[in-house]
């Protein structure tokens, strides 16, 4: 898989759009299966097919879906794609915007809602997978350059797993979600 564009957000409309529970895991499915249908996500994600209709259209009209037409087998089939894999904003860019703030509230609630959808299923795991998957956290002194630096170095390293061409060497391969927090706090 090529390396995937990072696309910059600055526009508060476009937060919005991709801050809903449910666009965003549209957003998530597109990136992780490529171009679908409607019908297709909606039972993907258990939504009707016109509600999810509906919410492809604003992430559409925040340039974060387009369609894909030459997918499609008649006119009346319509395939949707994410546009970029990866996408990159700082609270700091929307000082006082209630959107951003809810934006980093859902990216919170999300992260550990998958967090605890693996607690309630691990158990349905072979025992390598439950050994294999982990969680970690530790304490640094760290000045602002050297979070930047950090950030960017983990960063390169998600990308480069998730856009890595998968080796056919037979092993078994679940797709895993990867999520790192750094801020600033105190014991």
């Amino acid at each position: 898989m090529p390396d995937r564009p990072l696309r910059e957000i600055h526009d508060s409309k476009v937060l919005a759009a991709m801050s809903h529970p449910l666009r965003r895991r549209l957003l998530d499915v597109l990136r992780v299966d490529g171009p679908s249908t409607v019908s297709v996500l909606a039972g993907k994600t258990g939504q009707a097919v016109g509600n999810v209709s509906h919410h492809l259209k604003v992430l559409a009209a925040s340039e974060l879906v387009e369609e894909v037409p030459e997918l499609a087998r008649d006119r009346r089939e319509r395939w949707w794609r994410a546009v970029s894999g990866r996408l990159n904003w700082s609270p700091s860019d929307f000082p006082d915007d209630p959107v951003a703030e809810a934006a980093e509230s859902l990216v919170l609630d999300r992260q550990a809602a998958l967090a605890r959808q693996w607690f309630a299923e691990r158990d349905g795991y072979p025992e390598p997978w439950r050994r294999a998957a982990f969680t970690a956290d530790h304490w640094a002194r760290l000045s602002v350059a050297e979070l930047a630096e950090l950030e960017e170095q983990i960063l390169a390293l998600l990308a480069s797993l998730a856009d890595r061409e998968i080796p056919e060497d037979g092993q078994e391969r679940k797709l895993v979600f990867l999520t790192v927090r750094a801020v600033p706090g105190r014991p």
